[in-house]
């Protein structure tokens, strides 16, 4: 049998390993994009002047941020297979790779994230107040610029949500990957993780309750956005619908139907649907399968992506 190499880049000698991504990138995909949902609430509401009523979105939540966005900072290294060039990451800035654009975004917020930390721990955690004076001085500062800080937040965070996807759909190599909905699709899962998180914790029945509606309203667009991505892929060309077909009766069906669109979305839709007629459901069964379904959502992304080419 004769097989007939219609690209190159099959050629083992252009590109010798073709999925070298594993779980490190999925995981720092989910908890940039679950950072970013987080910051984007806390900025959000503390520029409405709402910092009092929504506690947890905008002075509690964000203790998770800099933990989060640190380990995925470490996950990006593990994965690198030249680990000590990685300084060269900000040597240059290029407006065309999203590789550029997410090393320095991810330089820019995570210390903003650790002064809005800073800026809310002192007035939280009176225990602190005897800490190190150049720490206090840098919490001072933080209070007296929290507005500059939440403008500066609220712009990368959108980025940095946005580039998760973008990251992905810039190789168009990939069919799977190669779709403009991805960037937007990946920063609403962000949004509805962070949500969940805030609904999941908050000790406020005004903020349970409206981050409720938030999360419902997010879920919705993520199923709108999930649809239009196969309808996309549906319509294109022939390598496009063989990576629709990846979910739809392809290796990938099960996994993605019922851990992701079923488990992530309808049944905590369900769930918050029924929790807003007055049916008591519990606290930590919708969170939690919003957060597995993000996280599925991405590892799935991830793998299934890999298998699609031309």
């Amino acid at each position: 049998m004769e097989e007939i190499i219609v690209i190159g880049k099959n050629n083992p000698g252009v590109y010798p390993v073709l999925d070298v991504w594993g779980w490190e990138i999925s995981v720092y995909l989910f908890l940039g994009g679950a950072a970013a949902g987080t910051l984007f609430f806390a900025a959000i509401g503390y520029l409405l002047g709402k910092e009092d009523a929504l506690p947890m979105s905008v002075k509690n939540a964000i203790h998770f941020v800099p933990p989060a966005l640190l380990v995925g900072l470490f996950l990006l290294f593990l994965d690198l297979h030249h680990k000590l060039n990685v300084w060269r990451l900000y040597t240059s800035f290029s407006l065309e790779s999203p590789m550029s654009w997410g090393a320095w975004t991810l330089l820019v917020i995570t210390p903003l994230s650790i002064l809005w930390w800073l800026s809310y721990h002192y007035s939280m955690v009176p225990r602190w107040k005897r800490s190190e004076r150049w720490l206090r001085k840098i919490s001072n500062w933080s209070v007296r610029n929290r507005k500059i800080l939440a403008w500066m937040i609220l712009l990368t965070s959108v980025v940095l949500g946005v580039y998760t996807g973008i990251l992905l759909s810039a190789f168009n190599a990939r069919p799977l990957w190669n779709s403009s909905i991805l960037g937007v699709l990946f920063f609403v899962s962000g949004l509805s993780v962070s949500a969940a998180l805030i609904q999941w914790l908050s000790a406020s029945k005004f903020e349970t309750a409206l981050f409720r509606k938030f999360d419902l309203g997010l879920i919705g667009l993520e199923i709108f956005l999930i649809i239009h991505l196969f309808m996309g892929l549906l319509s294109g060309s022939a390598v496009q619908i063989q990576a629709a077909g990846l979910f739809l009766g392809g290796p990938f069906t099960l996994s993605f139907w019922l851990m992701v669109f079923t488990l992530g979305l309808i049944v905590p839709a369900i769930a918050e649907v029924l929790e807003m007629f007055g049916t008591r459901v519990s606290k930590l069964v919708v969170p939690l399968l919003i957060i597995f379904g993000g996280l599925m959502l991405r590892i799935i992304i991830v793998n299934a992506g890999q298998v699609s080419s031309f």
